[in-house]
């Protein structure tokens, strides 16, 4: 719940703090992923902090479970650069060329590794996160079916 005093913010303050654009933000409320907000006479949305957490929210499950079309475009690009390389090797080249042409392989794969990477460990403290959730709501059931067999039979 708000306090009544809560500044209300508009569409172009709340995009700009949560880094989203103002069409994201009503992509999300056309989705359901953000309430329908009040709206001032003329119909210019206004929003309040808990919008904002809840956009900063969304934004942090998207980059948690998906990867990002930056990074999409780099792990694409990191398989081309592959490709030519492969094309371009030559059993036949010196030593010193073929080492050149695998530690680029080296740096293009090690990149894709910490994307993959980056993204497991923070499915990981998610996970985590989660299981310590589940225990909490089991301990807390398991309390109230204690006192429920304590409790007098009416």
């Amino acid at each position: 719940m708000s306090d009544s005093n809560e500044a209300y913010l508009q569409i172009g303050e709340v995009a700009e703090r949560t880094g989203v654009t103002q069409r994201t933000l009503r992509f999300y409320e056309e989705k359901g992923l953000l309430r329908s907000p009040t709206r001032m006479e003329g119909g210019f949305r206004l929003y309040l902090e808990d919008d904002v957490r809840h956009v900063e929210h969304i934004r942090r499950l998207q980059n948690l479970l998906g990867v990002t079309l930056a990074e999409i475009k780099e792990m694409v690009e990191a398989e081309e650069v592959l490709r030519e390389l492969k094309a371009q090797y030559r059993p036949e080249s010196d030593v010193f060329e073929k080492k050149q042409q695998l530690q680029k392989a080296i740096d293009v794969v090690a990149h894709q590794h910490g994307i993959v990477s980056q993204k497991a460990e923070q499915m990981s403290e998610m996970k985590a996160q989660l299981e310590e959730r589940l225990r909490t709501f089991a301990r807390w059931m398991t309390e109230l079916e204690r006192l429920e067999r304590k409790a007098p039979v009416a």
